[in-house]
C-alpha cells in the first residue's frame, strides 16, 4: 500500500475519533445540563428552538451566576423568615389576596439577602435556575397567579396553589446548601403550626383552609389543597 493511502486511512481515523470525541462531549455536557437545570433545560431548548442555542444560553446563566456573591442565612436568620412565613399564611384565611402578595414579596427578600438579583423576574428565574433548577416551575407558576390575582381574576383555589409554589422555591432558598440541593425539605421551630391552617376568623367559611407544606411536584400540591 502506498505512503498516500496510509496518509489518507490515517486522516479518515483521526476524523473519525475527533467527531467520536466530540460527540461524546456534546452528550457529556446535555446530560450535565439536564441534570442541573431539571424541567428547565425543556423550557430553554423549547424557547430557543434548537439544542445549541438552548445551551449557549444556559451555560452564559452559569458563567453569570458565578459571579454572584451568594451566602447562606445564618439559623437565626431562617427562623425569623420561617416565622414571617407563618404569619402571611396565618393571613391567607381573610385576605388570600394580599397574602400570595406578601409571599411573593418575602420570596424576594430572602433572594435579596442570599445575593440574587432581587429586580426582574425573568432576571431572577436566570440566577435562580442554576442551582434551584427544578424549583422553576412552581416559581414561574405562582408568578402567574399573582398576576392574575392582581386583576381579580384569580380564585381562591389559584391562590391556595400560589401559596404552595411560593412555598417550595421560599423552602430551597433557606435550606443550607447541601439540602438544598437534594430536594430536602429543611423544618425548623415553627413549622408545626405553620402546617395547620390558622383557627377561626371571621372569612374562614367563605375561604378554603390555608395552604399547608410544600409540595415537589403537581400531585404533591393536588394532595396538599385537598387535605
Amino acid at each position: 500500500m502506498s505512503t498516500a493511502i496510509w496518509v489518507v486511512v490515517a486522516l479518515v481515523v483521526v476524523a473519525v475519533l475527533a467527531a467520536a470525541g466530540y460527540l461524546a462531549m456534546t452528550r457529556s455536557r446535555t446530560a450535565r445540563l439536564r441534570r442541573r437545570f431539571g424541567p428547565e433545560y425543556d423550557r430553554v431548548l423549547e424557547r430557543q428552538g434548537g439544542r445549541a442555542a438552548a445551551e449557549r444560553e444556559l451555560r452564559s446563566r452559569e458563567q453569570r451566576h458565578e459571579e454572584l456573591e451568594l451566602r447562606e442565612l445564618d439559623p437565626r436568620r431562617r427562623e425569623e423568615y420561617r416565622e414571617q412565613w407563618v404569619r402571611v399564611q396565618e393571613r391567607f384565611v381573610d385576605a388570600p389576596e394580599a397574602a400570595v402578595e406578601q409571599a411573593d414579596q418575602l420570596v424576594t427578600v430572602v433572594m435579596g439577602e442570599r445575593g440574587y438579583p432581587a429586580r426582574g423576574f425573568e432576571e431572577k428565574v436566570a440566577h435562580l435556575s442554576v442551582e434551584h433548577g427544578r424549583t422553576m416551575d412552581h416559581y414561574r407558576r405562582a408568578h402567574t397567579i399573582s398576576g392574575k390575582a392582581a386583576t381579580q381574576e384569580a380564585s381562591t383555589e389559584d391562590l391556595r396553589q400560589a401559596m404552595v409554589h411560593y412555598r417550595a422555591l421560599f423552602e430551597e432558598l433557606l435550606a443550607p446548601h447541601g439540602e438544598a440541593h437534594h430536594g430536602k425539605a429543611h423544618h425548623g421551630k415553627g413549622e408545626e403550626h405553620a402546617a395547620e391552617p390558622p383557627a377561626g376568623g371571621e372569612h374562614a367559611g367563605r375561604h378554603a383552609a390555608a395552604p399547608t407544606g410544600p409540595a415537589a411536584g403537581q400531585r404533591g400540591d393536588e394532595r396538599t389543597m385537598r387535605s
